[in-house]
């Protein structure tokens, strides 16, 4: 803002508004500022064959605990070992240590890649969850305060659709828009033969569209379609894809290409929304991705971006750029309401991912309250303390894979 203007803009406030700007901020919460990291436990919960959800509860010397989600780091989790060297760095210290813990974490992700991204962004949930509670204010009052109620979620059927062709792919589909949602996503492309004839690729490409297709005839007209092409295609078959895809009116094409400069040049010719970023890490990696105008929609992961904090940021860099912000993210309903609680703070958000499909019937259940999923796939963001869930121990136990104490 320039400075003429916020002179008029003050100018125009009233009595009243700069009274209440000018009043003594009230003292510090002491007792919170003192909580310390005490412990934490780590279980991993059966949901599907891609792997277990990783979830964490940190515990403190207030009797406070917080959740966090660290999940999908892989089925051999070497996320594990990262939760424990952090917490060693964590325990006995403040709740608020968010920067010692990011500072210590960021410099190991180029070797440690995805376990490091997923344990840091854990933690870091659990210790925005403990911090809510312990200053009675839900998670989103940290991140600047709410513009929505709830977001939408779209249904991500494809960790439970094994038979990848066009008929279960329909049938997935169908039963989440009957369990509510108005979006589906599918990647249709998975499986691409790398290094195949142009003959093989040729028939991967028409049976991933006519995967979508189905879905389309499926659903109908009025409900939303997104594809994540998971960076199977290069700049020529890129430029083709769209133009087949064009008639099947998707909500957006994500991740064509894994390079992002060629990327870059694909999406001002696209015919539809293009979206991608879901595997980068912080905003040193969104950084040159967004200058170079890669896509449309932005997709951080909570857990694999950074944390909530790394996604509030990466969030408000694509508002900047004019871009809007859909997070990524197949998560346990721990990691979705952790990304909702900065996705309601955001005023570029576009639309946040649900896992459809795995451990569906007993999803909702595992946390209290149960995740509060509405029609139209609309997440209610709940104003209670902290991120708004607690554990169900007796369900957890009966999933549970294994369990590690820090």
């Amino acid at each position: 803002m320039l400075r003429r203007d916020f002179l008029k803009t003050a100018a125009a406030g009233s009595a009243a508004a700069l009274a209440t700007a000018c009043a003594p901020s009230p003292a510090p919460d002491r007792n919170a500022l003192a909580i310390k990291i005490t412990g934490l436990e780590i279980f991993r919960i059966e949901c599907n064959n891609r792997g277990p959800w990783c979830v964490v509860r940190m515990s403190t010397d207030a009797g406070l605990t917080g959740v966090g989600d660290a999940s999908h780091s892989g089925r051999n989790d070497p996320v594990i070992g990262k939760l424990t060297e952090y917490m060693d760095l964590l325990r006995g210290g403040s709740v608020f240590d968010l920067e010692k813990l990011r500072s210590h974490a960021h410099p190991q992700y180029p070797e440690g890649r995805r376990a490091v991204s997923c344990a840091l962004s854990a933690l870091e949930q659990a210790m925005y969850d403990i911090q809510g509670q312990a200053l009675g204010v839900p998670c989103w009052a940290l991140f600047g305060g709410k513009l929505r109620d709830s977001v939408r979620n779209y249904a991500n059927v494809n960790r439970s659709v094994d038979d990848r062709t066009p008929k279960p792919f329909a049938e997935r589909t169908s039963q989440a828009i009957a369990a509510g949602f108005d979006a589906v996503k599918l990647a249709s492309f998975d499986g691409m033969p790398r290094n195949g004839s142009a003959a093989e690729i040729e028939a991967h490409t028409q049976l991933g569209i006519d995967c979508v297709q189905a879905v389309r005839d499926a659903i109908g007209p009025d409900n939303d379609i997104l594809v994540d092409a998971h960076s199977n295609f290069d700049y020529e078959r890129g430029l083709d894809l769209m133009k087949r895809l064009e008639p099947l009116n998707l909500y957006f094409l994500e991740e064509i290409i894994r390079d992002y400069k060629e990327f870059a040049r694909l999406t001002p010719q696209a015919p539809m929304t293009i979206a991608g970023g879901e595997s980068l890490f912080g905003v040193q990696e969104f950084l040159p991705y967004i200058e170079a105008d890669t896509v449309n929609i932005t997709m951080p992961d909570v857990k694999y971006c950074g944390g909530m904090l790394e996604l509030k940021k990466i969030a408000a860099m694509s508002e900047a750029a004019g871009m809007g912000c859909s997070p990524h993210g197949p998560a346990s309903p721990i990691g979705n309401m952790a990304a909702a609680q900065v996705c309601v703070t955001m005023p570029n958000f576009s639309i946040l991912e649900c896992s459809f499909g795995d451990a569906v019937e007993w999803r909702a259940e595992m946390t209290f309250p149960p995740e509060p999923m509405e029609k139209g796939g609309m997440l209610r963001v709940p104003d209670t303390p902290g991120i708004g869930y607690t554990l169900n121990d007796k369900l957890v136990e009966q999933r549970l894979v294994d369990k590690t104490t820090a």
